[in-house]
């Protein structure tokens, strides 16, 4: 006899292996990228390619998510993304040389690209507006607990078995994510309303998301001023523009623009793409500081930044069930940002001896403010759009955060390059942390930038995400401010806000 499990716990548990085992597999791929250079005798610059090609093709097949999952269904979609991931995770474990395993890391990238948007569509739509704060909870645990595991399962495996097998662990969590939701996730009906397949916005969005993708990607490793970083990233922006343009003309875009006239939606993508610059782009430059600057092992510098996810997990729960209620998003946000600010700007004061519990506590502390901003973020940004929506808004909002994370390294990297890393100490060369220093300080600014975006939230605007208990009222001149929203395309119907 089959156990019954509920939808919510159904879609949690698949959404939450999938993110976990994917986004794991970013950060726990770069640890072993130094050994299957020397396994397959190339340089180390020839290595990066493996994770630029994940990237490029998360950014291509990103777009076309929301329209698949609408047009297929949901559960179709996310288990077809599962499954193609956990084939890829294996060939990439079995390759015998470099270019099948960039070619099966393209492959990774397209059911990677599907997993996020789709899983977060379908987690919105099993959570009723006032309960998206705890589905927003539910999100922090694979999107921070993995960046924090991939650097010490990573050294671990690396150390203890082969290279290989930073690739064979996804295969058991795609397994089980994939068998569990076969078994337990409700059919959605496709929605044959979607319109036909927008051939031109796939093309432009996935080659200028792609294009741009590998110019920010490249950029602090050739050169922003090499002829292909340049070429990639003037390609990217001009197909890009030229998206724009096309998708605003069209009846049933592939990515919807038009979301953007939603002040909150717009609002709470502004707070998510400076954030993710600043927190992934911090988690990116305390590993090469720990490594490169204080000379630590992988798996003793991965364990110096896991206090972070543990602050995360921790703030989650403080800000799902007691400040997001008391304080409302904009407030909450805000006071998140300048948390995260300062916890970052302190890093820049850590010296070549300062002691490393006092590096932990600040990444504790650090995590602990992140969730002040990705929980309520994440629950605010979807509260007055529709579900018929949710699936495109998803996307754009996938799309921010993967943007905002890949220009936070790029950013902080041409910081670290331009500054100079090592500098000579009695004839030797010898590690300058003032290069780490800016970077930091660079970080704590984009969060304190986020600041202004997150003041432009309107509480009256996020009413219907806020939890029934304790709902605040909003003023007269709140609702008078507010009322043009509700005529925005892609905002939930008035009936519904009210249930």
């Amino acid at each position: 006899m089959r156990v019954r499990v509920s939808d919510r716990v159904a879609v949690s548990v698949v959404f939450v292996a999938a993110m976990f085992m994917s986004i794991m597999d970013a950060t726990i791929v770069n640890v072993a990228l130094p050994t299957i250079g020397r396994d397959f005798g190339v340089s180390p610059t020839s290595v990066g390619g493996i994770s630029i090609a994940y990237l490029v093709s998360l950014a291509v097949f990103i777009p076309a998510s929301g329209w698949l999952g609408d047009r297929f269904g949901a559960k179709r979609v996310l288990l077809t993304a599962i499954a193609i991931f956990t084939l890829a995770s294996m060939l990439c474990g079995a390759a015998t040389s470099l270019g099948a395993l960039v070619g099966f890391r393209i492959l990774q990238g397209v059911g990677g690209g599907m997993l996020a948007p789709v899983g977060m569509a379908m987690l919105f739509r099993v959570f009723p507006p006032r309960e998206r704060i705890r589905a927003a909870s539910i999100l922090t645990v694979p999107t921070t607990l993995a960046p924090a595991l991939g650097p010490v399962v990573g050294g671990l495996l690396v150390s203890d078995l082969s290279w290989r097998w930073v690739f064979y662990v996804n295969v058991p969590i795609g397994l089980a994510a994939f068998i569990f939701g076969l078994l337990y996730l409700s059919s959605a009906t496709a929605d044959t309303s979607t319109g036909r397949f927008d051939l031109a916005g796939f093309l432009l969005s996935g080659l200028g998301f792609g294009a741009l993708m590998y110019g920010i990607s490249e950029g602090p490793n050739l050169g922003w001023a090499t002829v292909s970083v340049l070429a990639s990233v003037a390609s990217g922006v001009v197909l890009l523009a030229v998206m724009v343009v096309v998708e605003l003309r069209t009846s049933a875009p592939m990515v919807d623009l038009r979301l953007f006239g939603n002040r909150l939606f717009r609002a709470c993508n502004w707070v998510i793409v400076l954030n993710s610059v600043a927190f992934l782009g911090t988690l990116y430059v305390i590993a090469l500081y720990f490594q490169d600057g204080r000379g630590l092992s992988p798996l003793v510098a991965g364990l110096s930044t896991f206090p972070e996810a543990i602050g995360v997990m921790v703030g989650a729960q403080l800000a799902s069930r007691v400040l997001y209620r008391r304080l409302g998003p904009r407030r909450h946000i805000a006071i998140g940002l300048l948390a995260l600010g300062i916890c970052i700007g302190l890093l820049a004061l850590m010296g070549p001896h300062t002691n490393l519990w006092w590096a932990r506590l600040l990444m504790f502390c650090m995590g602990l403010a992140a969730a002040q901003v990705f929980v309520p973020t994440q629950a605010t940004a979807f509260a007055t759009i529709t579900p018929k929506a949710t699936g495109r808004a998803s996307t754009m909002f996938n799309a921010s955060r993967q943007l905002g994370g890949a220009l936070g390294v790029a950013l902080f990297t041409t910081a670290i390059v331009l500054v100079g890393s090592a500098h000579p100490i009695s004839g030797q060369a010898g590690t300058n942390l003032t290069a780490y220093r800016v970077a930091f300080l660079l970080a704590a600014l984009c969060c304190f930038a986020a600041i202004a975006a997150a003041l432009r939230i309107r509480d009256a605007d996020a009413a219907a995400a806020m939890p029934a208990r304790r709902r605040p009222r909003p003023s007269d001149s709140d609702r008078e401010i507010s009322a043009p929203a509700t005529a925005t395309e892609g905002l939930a119907d008035p009936a519904e806000v009210t249930r």
